[in-house]
């Protein structure tokens, strides 16, 4: 396989998370939460790999045909921002006007942040949070806290997407790499056992969870405050 076909497949790869994100909203129809979140880890784990590879088969050059950043923000749209926002809204986890305060300041506020042209850093973090519903969504899934927590997180994180806090890219971000990317190794694991086992309010995988959670929401704030805004 040479090099132009191998570029090619990274696209194709890319791609397949929006048969993903498909499959995921048909089970949210059905109300098939564990299954949804099933196909939005495998999505999560589509992502998480596209974007190493694109960049060792030089995507832009080898197979510029399709525009591959263009193509991942609308797959990553559907699969961190808008199947998420349905499940908290269909679900009841929100109920009344919280559900329709959640879905309209998560849904409009991600679309002006994935057009925003300052989303990244120098260090290839992002700037505000990034908006990975998905990531929220599941662990309030597996938590059930009381809705007033999930409104009070839903608005804060909105807030964050827009104010100048370093979030980590387990990947790009290489300060930190040796504990970030296990980290979002673990998390994507322990989302699938947690969905995989219908979100058992006794499983362990909960404490993972959170734990990994609040590792990769604070870890770039963290580096600002140790390294400066710019480190």
């Amino acid at each position: 396989m040479n090099i132009k076909t191998k570029a090619l497949a990274v696209h194709l790869l890319t791609g397949s998370g929006a048969v993903f994100s498909m499959l995921a909203m048909l089970a949210a129809v059905q109300e098939a939460w564990s299954l949804m979140f099933l196909w939005l880890v495998i999505a999560f784990f589509v992502d998480g790999i596209d974007g190493p590879l694109a960049r060792k088969y030089h995507v832009k050059t080898n197979a510029p045909i399709f525009d591959g950043v263009l193509l991942d923000l609308i797959i990553d749209y559907l699969t961190y921002v808008f199947i998420p926002a349905y499940a908290l809204f269909a679900s009841g986890l929100l109920p009344g006007w919280t559900g329709w305060f959640a879905i309209i300041v998560i849904t409009y506020a991600s679309a002006l942040y994935f057009a925003d042209t300052r989303m990244k850093t120098k260090d290839n973090s992002f700037s505000g949070f990034p908006g990975c519903w998905n990531m929220v969504v599941l662990v309030l899934f597996a938590l059930q806290p009381s809705f007033w927590i999930s409104l009070a997180l839903v608005t804060v994180l909105a807030i964050a997407m827009f104010l100048p806090i370093k979030f980590v890219h387990p990947v790009r971000t290489q300060r930190w790499r040796i504990v970030t990317l296990p980290m979002a190794i673990l998390w994507t694991a322990l989302a699938g056992w947690a969905a995989w086992i219908d979100f058992h309010p006794e499983s362990w995988a909960h404490i993972g969870l959170v734990i990994s959670s609040l590792y990769l929401v604070f870890a770039g704030a963290a580096q600002q405050l140790i390294h400066g805004v710019d480190g």
